[in-house]
């Protein structure tokens, strides 16, 4: 919120107008990345601009019980592998998603080094291990920086993070800031405010009136500046595009067909923010640290939840005819490890496990890579967070040779010059 520092009218502090504002300033500061306002619905949109969503799984996945069982291995834990509409197997509590295989894939051969839950998530959401002297851009910052070209219509925030925090915009600035909103679409900075968007959209029209007089008053251009920002924030809140942010309008059966479930309504938030041409969402499943009584939290809690939402998300995307343009991301920060403790959980492990992708011209149903018999090395060639952002970067059409220039002048490539996963395309390795 720095840039309030230097917006904020002579006169107004701005602890002043903190407490008057709330949450527009996030709103604010996201809306500054849009250009003029057009009045279009979602299906007026064109279907050929690509988006793409990350389903985190906070916590580090088991990928060794999801993805790439080992049955009969004494590392591999009482489930059962089952066949899919793919060329793979997957475990037999994820019979939905199974049927949707055909249209994802696995990269079994995961081998990264950051087994900390911090230090892993930024790797996995930047593709850089983290350093203390520059702070990096995130996937939804990138691909909606990158993607930005095509949305001249969007009127919304284009990195939206539905039911958790996501990581940050790095040097590409506040414009490509994370849009953070609850699964039920509240906006979490007027719900922390006590408002609702009647009373915000009063407020702004309150504050509007105090603007105007100040720049009355010959106040100086920061005062014209911070009316332009408002102006932009009332544009925001009253865009119908902001109709995609509620789930609640969906007929009742697509409603349980994804589950009555903050996931569940996260992912199907996620297919209406692609409808209205959002380049990036991210939706959030935590609950995967499970370092006791693992299986019986997969089998019953996190699995079911999963199966439903992921495998509904995925039908409609392909149904409606924008998997096409729509690149999946499914991944935690890492996996867990093949033994199993004396609390019958797994720990940490960021050797080898998997990431699942698909849509926007990705091959699926075919598993990439391998681990060993018991699960505890990579078999075959090792891929990391940089060679899936890579990848997903080829598959939405964004240059692979786009630079980027730090705060401090130091010229970054986009996702760390990871290597694309050439079986994701067809072509050989």
């Amino acid at each position: 919120m720095r840039w309030l520092e230097h917006m904020t009218p002579s006169g107004m502090t701005r602890r002043h107008f903190l407490k008057h504002t709330a949450g527009a300033s996030a709103l604010a500061a996201s809306s500054m990345a849009f250009g003029h306002t057009l009045q279009l619905h979602a299906n007026e949109l064109k279907r050929n601009h690509k988006s793409a969503i990350m389903l985190w799984m906070s916590g580090g996945p088991s990928t060794i019980d999801l993805w790439d069982l080992k049955p009969g291995a004494a590392t591999g834990g009482p489930f059962r592998p089952i066949s899919t509409s793919g060329d793979v197997q997957i475990s037999e509590h994820l019979p939905k998603i199974a049927k949707q295989m055909h249209n994802m894939s696995i990269i079994r051969s995961m081998s990264t080094r950051e087994a900390d839950h911090d230090r892993g998530r930024y790797y996995m959401h930047t593709g850089y291990v983290p350093n203390p002297s520059i702070e990096h851009p995130s996937y939804g910052a990138v691909i909606a920086h990158e993607l930005m070209a095509q949305k001249s219509e969007l009127e919304i925030p284009p990195f939206v993070s539905v039911g958790g925090a996501s990581e940050g915009p790095g040097f590409l600035g506040m414009s490509f800031a994370p849009f953070n909103v609850s699964s039920d679409g509240q906006i979490r900075n007027l719900e922390m405010a006590g408002m609702n968007d009647t009373r915000m959209v009063q407020r702004m029209k309150t504050l509007d009136l105090i603007e105007k007089n100040f720049v009355a008053q010959n106040r100086g251009s920061a005062a014209m500046d911070h009316m332009k920002v408002l102006e932009k924030t009332y544009q925001l809140m009253t865009s119908k595009q902001m109709e995609a942010f509620k789930v609640a309008s969906e007929p009742e059966a697509v409603r349980e067909r994804y589950g009555n479930t903050p996931f569940g309504r996260g992912c199907l938030m996620a297919r209406r923010l692609v409808e209205v041409g959002v380049p990036f969402i991210e939706v959030d499943l935590g609950g995967w640290d499970n370092h006791q009584g693992i299986f019986n939290i997969l089998e019953t809690q996190r699995l079911p939840q999963m199966d439903q939402a992921m495998s509904a998300l995925v039908e409609d995307l392909e149904q409606r005819e924008l998997l096409k343009d729509t690149a999946i991301i499914w991944m935690g920060e890492f996996g867990r490890t093949p033994t199993i403790n004396g609390n019958t959980g797994r720990d940490h492990y960021a050797r080898a496990w998997s990431v699942v992708v698909g849509g926007a011209g990705m091959k699926g149903g075919i598993a990439v890579g391998a681990t060993d018999d018991e699960g505890r090395a990579v078999a075959s060639e090792p891929y990391s967070a940089e060679d899936v952002m890579a990848s997903v970067c080829k598959s939405l059409g964004i240059s692979l040779e786009t630079t980027y220039q730090s705060k401090s002048g130091r010229p970054m490539k986009i996702a760390n010059s990871g290597k694309v996963i050439r079986e994701l395309f067809g072509e050989s390795a």
